[in-house]
């Protein structure tokens, strides 16, 4: 099972940075192959996908989330996948925002991949698109500051 880790420092704060990331519905203007996350309730989420020319939806729930700190999620069906997201405050207007992803590879083709670290390389990329979604906004669209044990 691949695991990938990724960091990137955005110019926001904390909680701008923290509460932007709880928008799930807003991952497809920065998660390449994300076409869609619906939020079915404060813990559940329904996403699809368009990875590799393979169309894939799957339900995750949120295991524990701590405003300002991490969320961490796993998939409930589906492709079986989990990570968490924590944040780090640099200074008053930088945050460092950590990406760990564990994930099982199913095709080949995602076999390969991994090996050639391309599901690293778009976690980067993904980041690098976060940075510059918040960072040219300079405020969240939303946030959700409930606590999950």
């Amino acid at each position: 099972m691949p695991t990938i880790e990724q960091s990137i420092d955005v110019e926001v704060p904390l909680s701008t940075a923290y509460n932007q990331w709880t928008q799930f519905e807003s991952f497809p203007k920065f998660m390449g192959g994300v076409e869609q996350v619906t939020q079915l309730t404060d813990t559940l989420t329904h996403w699809k996908t368009h990875v590799g020319g393979v169309d894939r939806e799957f339900d995750a729930e949120i295991t524990e989330q701590h405003p300002d700190e991490r969320v961490a999620w796993r998939s409930i069906d589906g492709k079986t996948h989990a990570g968490v997201v924590t944040f780090h405050r640099l200074s008053p207007s930088t945050t460092r925002v950590m990406v760990q992803i564990d994930w099982e590879t199913e095709t080949l083709t995602e076999k390969a991949g991994a090996l050639v670290g391309a599901d690293d390389m778009q976690v980067k990329k993904d980041l690098s698109k976060f940075k510059e979604f918040i960072e040219s906004r300079g405020v969240e669209e939303g946030g959700w500051r409930g606590d999950v044990q």
